[in-house]
């Protein structure tokens, strides 16, 4: 699993004109799922993401995890972060999981991070066309990769 994290002091989406998840400080995080992702990745990443320290202490520093400053979490499933560059211009998406396997690890990952940060996250709506705004604070933005664990 890939996901791209960026601290926000807001987020929303919007499908067809609704909003669909909405957030004040935290994080909005994208996530691509490949076809050899699973369990293991939702456990690691989660514990990654909620014990990430990058939000301001009372003396300015990155010292503080999102639970510590009461954060919430935007959820947004992009399969494009999947995407292998190294041949050509035109992206390809071969690795990315398919739906029938996708959509359980997302729906997992969502139950995951919700548990974690002890409230519900918002999301998105998987394979829908999306419109995401946020204003990234900082700007933090943070990639993991849950195969690159070293």
């Amino acid at each position: 699993m890939r996901v791209v994290i960026q601290r926000v002091t807001r987020a929303k989406v919007t499908i067809d004109g609704n909003v669909k998840g909405e957030i004040g400080k935290g994080f909005m995080i994208l996530v691509g799922i490949g076809e050899d992702d699973g369990d293991e990745d939702i456990e690691w990443l989660t514990k990654k993401i909620v014990n990430l320290r990058v939000f301001d202490d009372a003396d300015g520093v990155m010292n503080l995890p999102i639970t510590d400053i009461e954060g919430n979490i935007l959820l947004i499933s992009q399969f494009t972060l999947m995407a292998m560059t190294a041949k050509g211009n035109r992206p390809s998406y071969i690795r990315a999981a398919k739906p029938e396997i996708s959509v359980p690890i997302y729906e997992k990952f969502i139950v995951s991070l919700s548990s974690a940060m002890g409230h519900d996250s918002q999301t998105g709506t998987f394979g829908a066309d999306m419109n995401v705004e946020l204003a990234n604070d900082g700007p933090v933005t943070i990639l993991i990769d849950s195969k690159n664990r070293e």
